[in-house]
């Protein structure tokens, strides 16, 4: 495993120093924006400016944040976790998620439901627009194929140029 090729953090992988249990949402929001885009990496045990710390209990670390995904993430999101040990002995843990086909990915914990989306190399809230784009996409609708709720037969050309002329006072008149 060559650290070196992650230079510090992007849309595809976010750097944390380490698992954090007291406030696991600084890296679940991760998980959820990692799901609700194009997937991407979680590396624990490296810290913001490249430094390789490890982590103290590598066998616990995995147990601890498969339990928060499935706790705290909803749906739960495929994840594949991969334990190394790298320069010095040193060992880190790399969480995978992977791009999810069921979105939105909400965070549920702490009283709130939220759903996260990677903007550059950042996990952001996504806002009302991106929300629906993301209930859409897991949905497996797209926007052109949506059921219009207005009748067909409401709308014709006829009919605009019925109102055209009601409005104006003008014909209209095609043009080649």
């Amino acid at each position: 495993m060559n650290l070196r090729e992650f230079i510090g953090e992007s849309t595809e992988y976010d750097k944390k120093q380490a698992v954090e249990m007291e406030k696991p949402k600084s890296w679940l929001k991760s998980v959820s924006a990692f799901a609700n885009t194009a997937g991407g990496m979680l590396i624990f045990g490296v810290t913001d400016d490249e430094q390789v710390i490890g982590l103290e209990d590598i066998k616990s670390a995995p147990e601890y944040v498969s339990q928060m995904v499935k706790e705290c993430i909803s749906p739960f999101p495929q994840i594949v976790m991969q334990l190394y040990t790298v320069e010095d002995g040193k060992d880190i843990l790399m969480v995978r998620v992977l791009a999810g086909t069921d979105t939105p990915y909400y965070y549920t914990a702490d009283g709130v439901i939220e759903a996260y989306i990677r903007i550059g190399n950042e996990s952001v809230l996504a806002d009302s627009m991106e929300l629906k784009r993301l209930v859409l996409r897991g949905n497996h609708s797209l926007d052109d194929a949506l059921i219009s709720p207005y009748d067909y037969e409401d709308y014709s050309l006829r009919k605009l140029c019925e109102r055209y002329k009601a409005w104006t006072g003008n014909s209209m008149t095609e043009k080649r």
